[in-house]
């Protein structure tokens, strides 16, 4: 999650290398965490995207104080490659940012009621519009795929009887609800994957991580370093498969079985056979952290 305190920004910092004159992608800008302190690393220049309006009003600051050096665009990062060529770094923040989910007005989160938008750019389909339209069976395949949840069938039952659904201290009653006593006895609350599930597919995430992730790929130079930060093991398996599927994988040769050249190579070389994780001080100091993941790895030369 971008916004107050970047997460993982020291692993992520190690991850870039940044240095001078280089140039760097921050396709998730949310609240310039990452940005400032690549700027601040070396007299480099950064590419910040966001599809919020939001975040890119109040990164205008940033861009003032950075002259120059910080670029801002308002749009989704799975569109990288429209703006930006021969990058020596992407960083992905994914998911939800600190800003939007602290924000009532935004509708991502139960803990204050707001009406029910989750939309991350504003426009288009609200999680509203959402839940007041979808048939039965199409909430409930929205809410077990990407809320990974149990419950699912009994919770897109619920909402429908209940409609309108406007809210979402609303909605968080209703799936609680829905779920019974026994729910509440789980150390998260019973609403979570249902809120993630309706915000994942408003926003279409996994989709928009497979395009950029495609992206990525096409802008970065060789040895340009990917650094991307999940949170959930629906945007951590996409990650993990893109750069397994993309790695240069072969088995490297040995006095007995000589490399002949005529093997395919990959594109990137893994810096993280597993993803790497938040430190337990770091945890402590920002509990949002907590289920982070880092995947990184190297452009190799075409």
């Amino acid at each position: 999650m971008s916004g107050h305190l970047p997460v993982m920004l020291n692993e992520v910092l190690a991850a870039l290398t940044p240095r001078d004159g280089a140039h760097y992608v921050d396709g998730t800008f949310g609240g310039g965490g990452y940005a400032r302190a690549i700027l601040e690393a070396a007299d480099c220049k950064v590419l910040g995207i966001d599809r919020d309006p939001e975040a890119i009003a109040r990164g205008r600051k940033l861009v003032e104080h950075f002259a120059g050096r910080l670029t801002l665009i308002e749009g989704e990062f799975s569109r990288m490659d429209e703006f930006a060529s021969g990058a020596d770094g992407v960083v992905l923040d994914l998911g939800v940012s600190s800003f939007q989910f602290d924000t009532p007005a935004r509708g991502f989160s139960f803990r204050e009621d707001g009406p029910l938008d989750m939309r991350m750019s504003l426009s288009g389909e609200s999680a509203a519009d959402l839940v007041n339209s979808a048939d039965e069976r199409t909430l409930s395949q929205i809410i077990s795929r990407y809320g990974e949840e149990k419950n699912a069938h009994r919770i897109a039952r619920a909402l429908i009887a209940a409609r309108p659904v406007t809210s979402t201290a609303q909605l968080a009653k209703i799936v609680s609800e829905a779920q019974g006593p026994a729910a509440l006895r789980h150390s998260i609350h019973p609403a979570t994957r249902t809120f993630q599930a309706l915000r994942i597919h408003v926003n279409d995430e996994l989709g928009e991580l497979e395009r950029g992730l495609d992206a990525a790929l096409k802008i970065l130079a060789p040895r340009g370093r990917l650094a991307v930060v999940s949170f959930h093991s629906l945007e951590d398996r996409i990650v993990k498969q893109f750069l397994a599927r993309h790695s240069d994988t072969r088995p490297r040769a040995s006095r007995h079985a000589p490399d002949t050249g005529t093997a395919p190579r990959g594109a990137f070389r893994l810096l993280t056979n597993r993803p790497q994780v938040p430190t337990a001080d770091e945890i402590a100091t920002n509990p949002r952290a907590r289920s982070a993941k880092l995947r990184i790895a190297e452009r190799l030369a075409a």
